[in-house]
């Protein structure tokens, strides 16, 4: 006699348009954030908008929804395409999303920003006892 099984899935990873996944796992499945705790936090934070307004960690995702996401210096917007609450190989978390041409193309813009401004920071090197006595003497004069 075989053993019947029920249609449980709770161990099992869900994927497609069915799934009920939360927002902060789906970050983190998609490889946007380490670990989901720092998803959360992001999302608590602001970081992270869902479809233009602030999200809570426990809102559920659908496919075609818009998230726009601070990272650092960038800021992405994306949409998203599949839906996944286990986190895999990042070839497979690119295709849970697709980002706009827009974003891709300002995030270029600022990086390009960042670059340029990169050479007027100042000096490498702290100045050493004659370099600051040659400034003293340039200032007093």
């Amino acid at each position: 006699m075989a053993k019947q099984t029920t249609g449980n899935s709770k161990g099992a990873s869900e994927k497609g348009a069915g799934a009920k996944v939360r927002l902060d796992k789906w970050l983190w499945a998609a490889r946007f954030f380490k670990t989901r705790a720092i998803a959360k936090q992001a999302v608590e934070g602001g970081k992270v908008h869902y479809e233009g307004q602030r999200a809570k960690c426990s809102r559920i995702v659908e496919v075609g929804a818009e998230l726009v996401i601070r990272q650092g210096f960038d800021e992405k917007t994306v949409v998203i395409v599949d839906i996944s609450e286990q986190r895999r190989g990042a070839p497979e978390a690119q295709k849970l999303y697709s980002e706009t041409p827009d974003s891709v193309a300002k995030r270029e813009l600022t990086a390009e920003q960042r670059k340029a401004m990169r050479g007027n920071l100042g000096p490498d090197v702290r100045p050493n006892k004659r370099d600051r006595r040659r400034i003293m003497q340039f200032k007093d004069q």
